[in-house]
């Protein structure tokens, strides 16, 4: 499986294209310039199952309106954010004089075994830098938003952002994960659990 990362938008939030050798593939984040997305898409000849988001934060869904209606496929995301694509306040996008709304076609995420067409892994619901905040878990790599970074964590004071759950999350959930694991996150290079379990200074 190959991985690209698309760092975009103001605050060069990490969208993901993972893809096999088949050349299937699955968006994580589609957070800016739905059109640099797509064309990276569609120039390797990607075939998209669906998307999924981290979490519902404008910067993460900036071009979620773009890329989904274009590829056609559904929108998987935390119930507990279901609304928040159609609301600026709930989304964060109107504290930063944006407006970021869209109605795609979506489901809710349950914890626990996720399988499309060409790719298997497990939904962990991570809430503490928002309530629906997910982390996707693969063999030997997770996907983990705006949670856990490269010698950071996840801001808690935006709406409904809580510092206990974020910190259980990362030590009781993300943690637990193999330590060699390579994490990807939501802004900034990636990392391993081993890293951030004893280099963190965040973490306590």
């Amino acid at each position: 499986m190959e991985i690209i990362t698309l760092p975009l938008g103001p605050l060069d939030t990490n969208c993901y294209i993972l893809f096999n050798e088949d050349k299937k593939a699955l968006v994580f984040d589609p957070s800016y310039d739905g059109k640099r997305i797509l064309s990276e898409i569609k120039s390797r000849g990607l075939e998209v199952e669906a998307i999924f988001l981290t979490h519902t934060h404008f910067d993460h869904i900036g071009a979620l309106d773009v890329v989904a209606k274009d590829l056609g496929v559904t929108t998987y995301l935390g119930g507990e954010e279901y609304e928040w694509v159609q609301n600026p306040a709930l989304n964060g996008s109107s504290r930063f004089g944006e407006t970021v709304t869209t109605n795609v076609k979506r489901e809710e995420l349950e914890d626990g075994l996720f399988e499309t067409e060409s790719f298997k892994f497990e939904v962990l619901s991570t809430p503490g830098h928002s309530p629906g905040s997910k982390s996707f878990v693969f063999d030997d790599f997770v996907i983990s938003g705006d949670v856990l970074f490269n010698k950071g964590v996840g801001r808690t004071d935006l709406y409904m952002g809580n510092e206990k759950e974020l910190m259980h999350s990362i030590k009781e959930k993300l943690f637990k994960l193999d330590e060699n694991m390579d994490v990807y996150p939501g802004h900034g290079m990636p990392t391993t659990i081993e890293e951030e379990m004893h280099e963190n200074p965040y973490i306590r």
